[in-house]
């Protein structure tokens, strides 16, 4: 790979004027282009490296997938920009799924094609750089993180490549995983450090605001807008700006991000004025980006503008013993913070924290741990201070264990008795709970446990207070 000078670029395209076309759009680009029409050409050119690959979809000989898909399968494969006049959101997500680093639907402009070229550059850069930190046996977290899993030291390594750049980032993972800790890591490590992070949470702010949030507004712009007031995008000069669930971003908006990413132009609330400023944007979401394109709620032009460098965080259910290592990280910290005397897990509390599917995350192993710090005391966490969540009914098998043998008909009774009467007895007698009894149990003892304190018993839980109190209208309207 040309690190310096020129790049190479292999355009797979079969029309012989469309590939002198792209080969006119990118002249003033840093790039050796050779040019093939069919399948089995590239295919034998690409056993030369290349920086990047403009691949056309309809060949004549074979389907451009099936080299998308052969490529996926190398070890360092160069980014696909994939073309096609037979585009469709359909396609795209396809494309993408099979390792396709962006999609462009014929015709396009020069710029969108440079634009591609160059962000597809950049990444085949970043990842044919060393990783200074991959054999450090002492490593156990990178900037806030913490954790060893083989997956998240593969975050580690695209944060550490990715942030000395300017190129948009973006995060995809479940809430709780930690996505604003991968901007803030970004931030820090780039040469933007000494300006400002500036962070918006796209789903937070109402509908109305968030467009003063973001740009700012004069006095006078809207009822409220006492006097000037300055927005995250002018506040983030010579920084990053922080986009927290961005698919959430009204698509009316929209328009006006996708401008303000492409020329660093925007203007305030109210304002004629135009105004410029120089941001390294960081996005993330706890969706698909790319089913919300499919769906209609995010623009396909802004995705890929944004989608230069992505980032997925795994959910800590994937994360190995990366669960226990956080815990008792947790458990140190909020001990000292307490002036509490905790200093380790009991052997079945740990595989009761390994057994758990964890749906909040860290966030929900974070509260727990601080919840048992402040409501207990000892040197070692016992299973009784874990929240009901988490306790084990007597008689019936904990998680992950071996379930009771079940009748050799299935779920009838002794005598055969497929009815729902019969069904409930044999349930009865082998202490199986349906799902949603289950659930009300584990709710009710924690609200039990903790005095009728609802906002508490969701802390243990996992959950916002606002699910128990919709649970429990529910169960009251069918009790009553």
């Amino acid at each position: 790979m040309a690190e310096q000078g020129r790049h190479r670029l292999l355009l797979v395209e079969d029309s012989r004027s469309l590939a002198r076309t792209y080969e006119q759009y990118l002249r003033d680009e840093p790039f050796e282009i050779v040019s093939v029409e069919t399948g089995s050409e590239a295919m034998d050119e690409l056993d030369r490296p290349f920086d990047v690959v403009l691949l056309d979809l309809r060949l004549p000989d074979m389907d451009g997938m099936e080299i998308l898909e052969r490529l996926n399968t190398r070890e360092t494969p160069p980014p696909v920009i994939v073309i096609t006049a037979h585009g469709s959101i359909n396609i795209a997500v396809e494309a993408m799924r099979l390792g396709a680093f962006d999609f462009l639907v014929k015709p396009f402009t020069a710029e969108r094609l440079t634009f591609a070229v160059r962000h597809a550059t950049e990444r085949a850069l970043l990842a044919a750089s060393p990783d200074p930190d991959a054999d450090d046996p002492d490593n156990t977290g990178f900037a806030d993180f913490i954790g060893t899993s083989p997956k998240m030291r593969a975050v580690y390594k695209t944060l550490r490549r990715a942030s000395p750049s300017k190129a948009t980032v973006f995060v995809v993972g479940e809430s709780g995983t930690g996505k604003e800790l991968a901007a803030n890591a970004v931030h820090q490590l780039s040469p933007r450090s000494n300006g400002a992070f500036v962070a918006i949470n796209c789903a937070a702010i109402p509908k109305g605001l968030i467009e003063s949030e973001i740009f700012g507004h004069v006095r006078g712009a809207f009822t409220g807008a006492i006097q000037d007031r300055e927005g995250a995008a002018a506040r983030a000069h010579g920084g990053t700006l922080f986009l927290d669930e961005i698919c959430e971003m009204d698509m009316d908006l929209q328009s006006k991000l996708l401008r303000f990413v492409q020329t660093g132009s925007f203007e305030r609330v109210g304002d004629g004025r135009t105004r410029h400023v120089d941001v390294r944007f960081v996005c993330a979401t706890n969706q698909d980006p790319m089913e919300a394109v499919q769906a209609g709620r995010f623009r396909e032009d802004l995705f890929y503008r944004l989608h230069v460098i992505p980032i997925t965080l795994p959910p800590l259910r994937e994360r190995e013993n990366d669960i226990l290592l956080i815990a008792e990280t947790f458990l140190k910290h909020f001990a000292r913070e307490e002036r509490k005397k905790f200093k380790r897990f009991a052997p079945e509390t740990a595989q009761a924290l390994l057994n758990h599917r964890w749906p909040g995350n860290i966030r929900e192993l974070q509260n727990i741990i601080r919840s048992i710090t402040v409501l207990f005391d000892g040197t070692e966490v016992t299973p009784d201070m874990l929240p009901p969540v988490f306790m084990i009914p007597q008689g019936r098998a904990a998680h992950g264990s071996a379930p009771p043998a079940a009748p050799h008909s299935g779920a009838e009774g002794a005598d055969g008795d497929l009815t729902p009467k019969g069904v409930a007895s044999w349930q009865r007698e082998h202490d199986i709970l349906p799902l949603d009894e289950v659930e009300r149990e584990a709710i009710e003892a924690a609200i039990r446990i903790c005095g009728g304190n609802i906002g508490r018993a969701a802390g243990f839980l996992g959950v916002s207070p606002s699910t128990i109190y919709r649970k429990k209208q529910v169960w009251d309207a069918r009790d009553g």
